[in-house]
């Protein structure tokens, strides 16, 4: 089922807490459908613009694998049932020349996927760990070492990926004006039609831009400087 040149599918990804709401947001102002997304939710002031269809099948793909998106497998299998739901979800973006979908969870159940899709267009985002790990902490409780453990896991995934086939990649914790002109050249990138201004992103929206003066562990420190020199 892969795309035809007329056909682009997006998938926006990027950890958790991390811009990922901000980044589709952005890229649904500049004309990439979405389809029916979450608009409103109590921990993203203009929703996670998240199908739910797609972050309730991936729960149930990660749980067919014995995990949950805070407990990721290390491998990833799925049902032809997951193949069926997938497809009519694909299906139902009906005959949009460029669309995409944004959720975390897609770094862990990326295969499923491309078996479909195998010619997905990636757009990433990051965030400096520790406030990845403050807002999981609010939001979610546990300890930061769990989160930090995480955001490793998931960026790992990320930077894999962007090795083997280079995407733009933005970083969330950027200045706000440095993050809108990464953004617009995201949206340059992927060849959207960007509009005079795009307003969707608001600083009041990372809640904090500047993380603890806390020393990070040190493979953690090296994978998100080697985010940083890849950034766009």
């Amino acid at each position: 089922m892969g795309k035809s040149l007329s056909r682009r599918v997006v998938s926006i990804l990027g950890m958790h807490r991390s811009g990922t709401s901000c980044l589709a947001g952005t890229l649904q102002e500049a004309g990439l459908y979405l389809g029916d997304v979450i608009t409103e939710a109590p921990h993203n002031s203009k929703g996670n613009r998240e199908n739910r269809r797609i972050m309730d099948l991936h729960e149930e793909v990660l749980a067919y694998n014995g995990g949950r998106w805070d407990e990721p497998p290390e491998r990833v299998v799925w049902s032809d049932e997951h193949r069926r739901r997938r497809d009519d979800i694909i299906g139902s973006y009906g005959d949009a020349r460029v669309w995409g979908f944004k959720d975390p969870r897609t770094l862990v159940t990326l295969d499923f996927w491309r078996e479909a899709v195998p010619d997905l267009t990636f757009v990433g985002t990051f965030r400096h760990p520790l406030l990845v790990a403050e807002s999981l902490t609010r939001r979610n409780g546990a300890t930061a070492e769990k989160w930090l453990a995480l955001w490793l896991t998931y960026n790992e995934r990320l930077v894999r990926l962007h090795a083997r086939e280079a995407f733009p990649i933005v970083r969330f914790d950027s200045d706000a004006e440095v993050y809108r002109r990464s953004l617009s050249a995201v949206v340059a990138r992927i060849g959207l039609s960007e509009p005079n201004t795009l307003t969707f992103f608001e600083p009041v929206l990372r809640h904090a831009a500047d993380p603890p003066s806390v020393e990070l562990p040190r493979p953690i420190a090296a994978l998100y400087e080697t985010l940083c020199g890849i950034a766009v």
